[in-house]
């Protein structure tokens, strides 16, 4: 399995069979991401919530790429689909598979609404996602969230990820101290930190991070590093 931070909240990840995964694609108004969105071909985009920094340019990528399936929560999946875009809308703790992945939308503790709209709308529930691997290799995307319990009792004793993928960038998730102790709770074998530095706002220095990170290693890839496992 191959992971590549497109910045922000954005991964791509790429199965030994060479399904291709975007997650929350936030492309074009991205500072951090020097890509543009006719740059992706992916097979499958998973979006966590409506925000515009996670909903980013899939209506656009999608259009390129007429294969292309969405999978999200049952709200944006509608709003998707009158859009033109084919989108598969699940909820927390259902699971859909594609060839060699299984894709799980799990929960989030977040607010979801589509507020690039002029009259901002509810986008039904924030989530997150695990993906499983046929080689049993499971990646956890946090999406936009902060701590909560069931990161200890269900994504880390039931689902037990090998990679959490967790923002730091406080303000609108968590911040560092919080995603640490998440780590802990999880316990996989690898974090790697998100949702910082792209915004003055969300500042942060994930060094730091990782010096509060103790029962893991933590990762800290540089924007379209792609690192295989």
């Amino acid at each position: 399995m191959k992971l590549k931070w497109l910045g922000h909240s954005a991964f791509e990840l790429t199965s030994k069979r060479g399904l291709n995964i975007l997650i929350d694609p936030f492309i074009q108004v991205n500072p951090a991401c020097p890509l543009k969105p006719a740059d992706l071909h992916p097979d499958i985009i998973c979006i966590t919530h409506g925000h515009a920094d996670h909903f980013g340019d899939v209506v656009e990528i999608a259009r390129n790429n007429p294969d292309l399936i969405v999978i999200t929560n049952y709200e944006i999946s509608i709003y998707l689909q009158r859009n033109g875009v084919n989108a598969i809308g699940i909820n927390y703790g259902a699971s859909v598979r594609f060839e060699d992945v299984e894709i799980r939308m799990l929960e989030a503790k977040h607010s979801s609404t589509f507020d690039f709209e002029i009259d901002t709308k509810y986008a039904g529930n924030p989530g997150s996602f695990l993906f499983e691997f046929e080689d049993d290799m499971k990646v956890y995307h946090a999406g936009d969230t902060g701590l909560f319990s069931d990161m200890k009792f269900v994504i880390g004793e039931v689902y037990k990820p090998d990679i959490a993928i967790l923002p730091i960038g406080n303000i609108f998730t968590m911040d560092m101290k919080e995603a640490s102790i998440a780590a802990g709770w999880i316990n996989p074998k690898f974090v790697i930190p998100m949702h910082y530095n792209t915004f003055p706002s969300i500042a942060q220095n994930p060094k730091e991070f990782k010096k509060m990170v103790t029962n893991c290693k933590t990762l800290i890839p540089n924007v379209l590093e792609t690192i295989e496992f």
